[in-house]
């Protein structure tokens, strides 16, 4: 196997000191342009490789960043990753990408091997079943500073950044309502995450303010992917009476259920109007057009991250607090059976 390159090969090509090469290399401005450049032409030709390794030895630095994501084929997820990334570039750091999968044993693996590549920090969003988060205190105990976003746990240390899903569920109902609609289903995800649990409660709470009772028959629990998009849709063809509106807190689930249902001959949004969430590609590209929950996952990506750093260069320890950003309802023809109510 070849051996790599080092600063002392270098010195003796050139006939001058490891330790000029070395301030060459890291740009020290008491080296000259011309020797830097001739250092550089050197490094270049014979393959040399900055050690990383033993410089964070030193500084007790990785330069890099854990991020633990629950699932990577959606547009929230890769809008939050492009705000991640673009502070944390700008910053000089890293970032090494975890996939949970939606599953809390993988979740668990990817925060201890973070621990372990010695990560600065951490950005994480929780899988639908982690219900315990001790593998995160090993980062707490280290003072290692944890920021979660959107899927969250309140009791944890660490700050938090979420949008307000009580306030969206419950604008999203409204809206329907609104719209003369009285039997709204509700189809979202489990309810240990904090995101489905404060959607369905501002959805149950508009209701009530509206005077409507709460049909636990309306209320349809699953894990938001397309076959569960379809047998929603193959249920409420069963239902007698319909439903007049459902409320899915997923804009590829809503748009697969209302396609469904479009098949079988349902006028939407004239027999049931629908109300997706994240204003994902999908929702401008569906006939009707979906209206949904804008959620500025880039935005969201990008406060993180900067909390994040900010931390890491005060040396503060992990904040327990939450950043609330806005989100907003974006009503499309999918929900409009009163053309000029809005």
């Amino acid at each position: 196997m070849k051996q790599d390159v080092t600063i002392y090969d270098i010195a003796k090509e050139l006939n001058i000191s490891p330790a000029t090469v070395s301030r060459a290399l890291k740009g020290h401005p008491a080296i000259s342009a011309k020797t830097k450049k001739k250092i550089q032409e050197v490094a270049k030709a014979r393959g040399y490789r900055t050690n990383n390794f033993a410089s964070n030895l030193r500084t007790q630095k990785t330069n890099t960043i854990g991020v633990i994501i629950h699932e990577l084929n959606s547009h929230f997820t890769t809008s939050v990753l492009a705000g991640i990334e673009e502070v944390t570039t700008a910053a000089g750091y890293d970032i090494i990408i975890g996939h949970s999968s939606e599953a809390y044993k993988k979740e668990v693996s990817n925060a201890h091997n973070f621990f372990h590549k010695r990560v600065d920090g951490l950005i994480a969003s929780l899988a639908y079943d982690t219900k315990d988060i001790s593998h995160f205190e090993p980062f707490i105990r280290k003072n290692i500073p944890v920021v979660f976003f959107d899927r969250v746990e309140n009791s944890a240390v660490g700050t938090k950044v979420v949008i307000d899903n009580f306030k969206a569920g419950y604008d999203a109902t409204t809206h329907l309502i609104k719209q003369g609609c009285k039997r709204i289903m509700h189809v979202t995800a489990s309810q240990q995450r904090n995101v489905y649990a404060d959607r369905f409660k501002g959805y149950k709470q508009a209701l009530i303010a509206n005077k409507i009772p709460y049909n636990p028959k309306l209320l349809v629990i699953n894990d938001l992917s397309e076959k569960a998009a379809i047998d929603t849709a193959r249920h409420i063809m069963h239902m007698k009476p319909l439903p007049d509106a459902v409320f899915i807190t997923n804009d590829f689930c809503a748009a697969i259920c209302m396609k469904t249902l479009m098949e079988q001959g349902i006028k939407v949004p004239e027999d049931i109007a629908f109300v997706g969430f994240n204003n994902d590609v999908i929702s401008t590209i569906v006939e009707p057009k979906l209206t949904t929950v804008n959620y500025p996952g880039e935005k969201m990506g990008e406060i993180a991250a900067r909390n994040l750093i900010e931390q890491l260069t005060s040396r503060t320890e992990s904040l327990t607090d939450t950043i609330i950003i806005t989100s907003e309802l974006i009503i499309r023809e999918s929900s409009l059976k009163k053309k000029d109510a809005e």
